[in-house]
């Protein structure tokens, strides 16, 4: 993984001079901000007195999921059922940027803390506001983890096998997916500002549609064509061959197939070159309509073979294909360590803790290292004092629930 990576609070990345208040929790505005901190803008974890959530997400008793993503923040503690707090919390909006939460919908405005009053106050800022469905709609106020949208996207209905009941990801992929949508909204709206083309405004971010999005076509084809995509496992609704096959020492292998080009190599690859003439083989519709007769075929070649091999005979012509990784496999793979995809930075904990690296690689103005995941309130002293308040104004603040 290379040299350690140290944090320098002064780095300076493209985002420097940003200053972001980040009031959610768990999952989705986490990875938000994170995108923004790693490109140099001052993230501000906002914080209840129990801390984010997230830091109770642990392994062997370590909140690793916090010190991954927790990275490049500072926190600082708010009670904000306390007077002192809210106004604390009303100074540090008025010098910020952006401003991220993830309440219910309605309960910012039950707060005092409206997008009507805050831009009153910061006509400048944005807000982005997560929720599960988003802030109107008949399901405005259900709960909205990412669980039940990964269920109610149509996400989970096109994962698994056809004879099995539909399978959930096994991790956060639609906070994921949102929180890069919201990153990506942000620098938009900062883009915007920037230019004079608006001042601030809202965002109005639903896990829920970013996840559908992912479904592509569905929608067109299914009013259009009527039909609904059925589950397929590991192989393709839209392209064959596509599938994972087993091979001879147990190990799995991904293919596709996914162009003619692609899909006339591997068949004669695997010795059928007869395949390519054949009618029920000659367009990629045709292959995925007889698709158990080409997994027949190609799957039988696999499984003759020692996965090492057939990787090999399958690059060496040119097929697109891969090993099934699991984590162990990935941090012995040489292109992983060569791009380090994977890095080491430093921790006060562990010394050095695996994560992953800044994404995207920018070659003029990359992401900066700048501190590890804050421990809670951390920073909560230095944040207040930059925005002007005194010492006895910091220690009322604080004595009124500020820190834990």
């Amino acid at each position: 993984m290379g040299e350690v990576r140290h944090f320098d609070p002064h780095a300076q990345g493209p985002l420097a001079g940003i200053r972001v208040l980040d009031l959610s929790r768990l999952m989705a505005g986490n990875m938000l901000s994170l995108q923004l901190g790693d490109f140099g803008a001052d993230v501000v974890k906002v914080e209840p007195p129990a801390g984010d959530p997230l830091r109770d997400w642990k392994d062997d008793g370590h909140s690793l999921f916090w010190k991954t993503y927790g990275r490049n923040k500072r926190s600082i503690t708010l009670d904000l059922r306390r007077k002192p707090a809210m106004d604390a919390l009303w100074r540090l909006i008025e010098g910020a940027d952006v401003l991220i939460e993830n309440y219910r919908p309605g309960t910012l405005e039950k707060m005092g803390l409206a997008p009507e009053a805050l831009l009153a106050a910061n006509p400048n800022l944005i807000v982005v506001r997560i929720s599960g469905f988003g802030q109107t709609g008949p399901y405005a106020l259900l709960p909205g983890f990412g669980t039940i949208v990964e269920a109610m996207s149509g996400f989970a209905d096109r994962t698994g096998f056809p004879d099995r009941e539909p399978v959930l990801p096994p991790l956060a992929l639609a906070d994921m997916i949102a929180g890069i949508y919201g990153a990506s909204a942000t620098m938009t709206a900062l883009f915007a500002r920037e230019r004079g083309v608006s001042k601030g405004q809202v965002i109005d971010l639903s896990l829920l549609e970013p996840m559908f999005s992912v479904l592509g076509p569905e929608v067109a084809i299914f009013t259009r064509t009527g039909k609904v995509k059925q589950r397929a496992g590991s192989a393709s609704n839209t392209a064959s061959p596509r599938n994972v096959y087993r091979c001879a020492d147990g190990k799995y292998l991904a293919l596709s197939g996914s162009t003619p080009a692609v899909a006339k190599r591997i068949f004669e690859i695997i010795g059928r070159p007869e395949m390519n003439t054949d009618p029920r083989f000659a367009t990629n519709s045709d292959r995925v309509r007889h698709r158990s007769l080409v997994d027949e075929a190609v799957g039988g070649w696999f499984a003759e073979r020692e996965s090492g091999e057939a990787l090999r005979l399958m690059r060496e012509a040119g097929a697109t294909v891969g090993p099934i990784y699991n984590i162990a496999d990935i941090m012995d793979d040489p292109h992983y360590r060569e791009r380090e995809i994977i890095v080491e930075a430093e921790d006060p904990e562990f010394g050095a803790l695996a994560m992953h690296n800044i994404v995207p690689r920018l070659s003029g103005t990359p992401g900066v290292w700048r501190r590890p995941a804050p421990a809670q309130g951390e920073h909560g002293r230095e944040i207040l004092a930059e925005a002007g308040f005194d010492a006895d104004e910091i220690d009322a603040v604080l004595a009124a629930g500020a820190e834990p």
